[in-house]
């Protein structure tokens, strides 16, 4: 048992001595950080001292794309250091409901039922419900996500003619959702469809397409219009895998290494599901630190990487208590052995997580 396996219970407080923690630039000296309950704290009296042994504490890590139905896999993200999920698409209503009513593990926020067009492979396996036919349609669609309590909203575009919402359709959708407020996820797995979210503005663009680089104009496009990427590339090496054209990937990389030299912010996310029909499955939590070292693979310093499942999705998802360790911010923490800013996989090598101050 390391000396950390003893760190204390639920609700008390914890001072970790003796440990380094990611600042979002570098590893630093040994200082002490205090797990005061749900959130970071300042004052280490009354607290069960704990020596890290010089560890590496990190920010929880944030998956900017799963898809959850059960509490277990809401589990087997904690497990893996995932202490904040922003799932891409859950319904009905009760079930995300029950998900972010979790407590002592992996934090949950949704989109809801997401934004589909009438055919494309989306129709199939989504309800009837989550359909739009026109931009007529677009300001109820969106009212209804807005009072079921979806934390943004999540748009699926296909490529032209494949089904999807149309353009102005597409347009429409992100209208009316700023209109209120919301943020505008796009799933945009092919150039026509990543062209589309461009004109219609969407504020992030989730996926990225295989087979050919993006163009040079919608990598501008990205920049000039301050959009974020999740290209989910463990979800898009597994497709490419499983359709047997594994050469199809590496220009997904080559869109990612040209995205980071726009000054395009780039998030992590793994597109983790357990959707039936679906080609390629991530595994919860796992495959968020392959992902991060696949966008080291793709050309991101680790510190970029590090930052991508950190700060960078909470502050463009607006998690102003996360995302960063500093007073007051909620106690989401992944003490590791290693140092990743040296290696990136060093994020595998676990020793504790803290979920909003529980340890697991």
């Amino acid at each position: 048992m390391s000396a950390v396996d003893g760190a204390a219970g639920d609700d008390a407080k914890t001072v970790l001595d003796n440990v380094r923690v990611f600042d979002g630039h570098r590893v630093g000296e040994p200082v002490t950080v205090v797990i005061d309950g749900a959130v970071i704290g300042t004052d280490p009296s009354g607290g069960q001292i704990v020596d890290a042994g010089g560890a590496v504490l990190l920010p929880g890590l944030i998956d900017a794309h799963v898809h959850l139905d059960r509490p277990e896999q809401v589990e087997r993200l904690a497990a893996h250091g995932v202490t904040t999920a922003l799932d891409m698409a859950s319904w009905p209503p009760e079930q995300v409901v029950a998900l972010r009513e979790l407590r002592g593990t992996t934090d949950v926020r949704s989109a809801g039922l997401p934004v589909i067009g009438p055919g494309g492979v989306h129709a199939r396996v989504l309800p009837a419900e989550a359909v739009i036919h026109g931009p007529e349609e677009a300001e109820e669609a969106v009212a209804a996500r807005a009072a079921s309590g979806s934390d943004y909203l999540k748009l699926v575009l296909e490529a032209p003619g494949e089904g999807g919402p149309e353009a102005v359709t597409a347009k429409a959708v992100v209208v009316a959702a700023h209109a209120r407020r919301m943020l505008v996820v796009a799933h945009a797995a092919s150039p026509g469809a990543y062209a589309m979210a461009l004109d219609a503005g969407a504020d992030i663009v989730t996926h990225i397409p295989l087979g050919a680089p993006l163009s040079g104009h919608d990598v501008g496009r990205m920049a000039t219009q301050r959009s974020v990427a999740v290209p989910t590339l463990t979800m898009m090496e597994g497709i490419a895998a499983a359709t047997g054209n594994d050469a199809a990937f590496a220009p997904a990389l080559t869109s990612i290494a040209e995205l980071r030299a726009a000054g395009v912010p780039i998030l992590a996310g793994t597109d983790a599901n357990a959707t039936p029909g679906i080609p390629f499955a991530p595994e919860y939590g796992a495959s968020l630190h392959h992902e991060l070292e696949l966008l080291v693979r793709a050309g991101l310093s680790t510190v970029e990487a590090l930052n991508a499942a950190t700060a960078l999705p909470a502050r463009h998802f607006g998690l102003a208590d996360r995302g960063v360790i500093a007073p007051g911010g909620r106690a989401d923490l992944l003490l590791v052995d290693g140092d990743p800013v040296a290696d990136i996989a060093a994020t595998r090598a676990i020793r504790r997580i803290w979920c909003g101050g529980v340890a697991h």
